[in-house]
This record gives structure tokens, sequence and C-alpha cells, in this order.
């Protein structure tokens, strides 16, 4: 019995990373075909004239229509990501966020949604100084955090630091931390590589962290806890300790 139990344990650790990998690419690979299906019906359209079979193939084949569909839309995204690079695209991208600010909620979620992103790009050596530890939920433990935003208090003047602390496995949600900038703990990891360190749940992690301030000595408060957390789907206070 012991041995049926240990096996079969065996394998449902095994098989678990291959169905999560599985749904995650299969997921993203349906995206990308539901975007890149009516450049399909299109394209059929206009090779119907030509050929009547070949669009009928086109359309009635699944894994032809799929695999056209990926390949419109990847080759949309990356004309995309060209012109943005170059000026007439950053111009025709300048006048259609212009435009999106007119309609006020839709200006809200695409420019909250555009600031998120680009916080979160690691094509910079800048960008991984983003990566912090931050005291969560008290000083003896500390939990990843993207430091995404600088801000002053009015009264005192104290930098404080906006810091996205995401949970495992799913980083897509997570606490706003709002801390003193001087009790955030810079990690000189690239985005990618901490958000693989939260996904896998602290499997996939490196050898050596900076877990304590320079000049902090360890089981030693330096102050009450002033961070304010919010829940990224509702407010939430952490304890006070």
């Amino acid at each position: 019995m012991t041995h049926l139990r240990r096996n079969l344990l065996t394998g449902v650790v095994t098989v678990i990373p291959l169905m999560v990998t599985s749904f995650v690419f299969l997921f993203f690979l349906d995206l990308l075909s539901g975007i890149g299906r009516p450049k399909v019906i299109i394209l059929a359209n206009a090779v119907r004239p030509l050929s009547p079979d070949m669009a009928r193939w086109i359309v009635e084949v699944p894994w032809l229509s799929s695999a056209l569909a990926i390949t419109l839309t990847l080759l949309m995204l990356y004309l995309l990501g060209w012109a943005v690079t170059h000026l007439v695209g950053r111009r025709i991208l300048s006048s259609v966020e212009d435009w999106l600010k007119r309609i006020p909620f839709v200006t809200t979620v695409y420019g909250a949604t555009k600031r998120l992103v680009e916080a979160f790009r690691s094509d910079g050596v800048e960008k991984s100084r983003k990566v912090v530890l931050v005291e969560f939920p008290h000083t003896e433990m500390k939990a990843v955090g993207f430091h995404t935003h600088t801000m002053i208090d009015r009264e005192s003047g104290i930098e404080l630091a906006a810091v996205y602390v995401p949970t495992a496995p799913n980083p897509t949600s997570g606490y706003l931390e709002i801390v003193p900038l001087d009790r955030i703990i810079p990690q000189d990891w690239s985005v990618d590589e901490a958000m693989t360190f939260v996904v896998s749940g602290g499997t996939t992690g490196p050898d050596t962290i900076r877990f304590t301030r320079p000049g902090a000595s360890r089981g030693v408060a330096s102050g009450a806890t002033t961070s304010v957390s919010f829940a990224a789907e509702g407010l939430l206070s952490p304890p006070v300790y």
C-alpha cells in the first residue's frame, strides 16, 4: 500500500507541471487564434475568386485555419511593434491615446494597464532595480515585490515607495504596499527572475539573497511598520505588529 501511494504521488507531482504548462500554452494559442480568426476569413474571401477550393480549405480545415490565424496575429503584433518604434507609428499611437483620453472610463483602464505593463518590462538594467524585498506581513518576514512608483509624504517629507507584492503561484493578484523608501531592500534580480521565483513558489531561486538592509540588525525592530496594504481586488488592512 505504501509503495502504491508513493508511486501515485510521484506520478501526480510529475504530471502537474506538464498539465499547467500545456494549459497555459494552449490558452495563449487559443487567444492568438481567436484574434486572428477574422483575418483568416478576410484572406479566404480574397483567395476565393482565384481558388474556391483553397478558400474552402482555409476556412473548413481546423488545423490550417488555426495555424493561419496564429501566424497572422503574430505578424500583426510584429508589424505593430515595428511601427511604434518609428516616428509615424508613434504619432499614430499618440493620436489614438489622445482620442482614448476623451472617454472617461476607458482612459482610466487604458492608462492604468499601460503603466502596469511598462513597470514589469525587463528590457534594461534599470528595470532590474525594481525588484525589492518588503517587510510583509511583519519585520521578521519579507516578501518579493516590485517597486513601481515613488512618492513624498506631504507632512514629513519622507520618500515613500509603492510596491506591488504578487501572490504565489498566481502573480496577477496581490497587494499594493506603501512603505518608506529606506525600508525596502533592492535586489539585483531581473523582473523575469523574480516572477519565476514567485510562480514556482520559491523552488526556483538564487543561492544567496540580500535579506537585511545595510546597517540593520536582524531581530531588532527599527520602528512600527507604517505600510498601507491594498488587496488587488479590494481594500485590505494587514495586521499591525
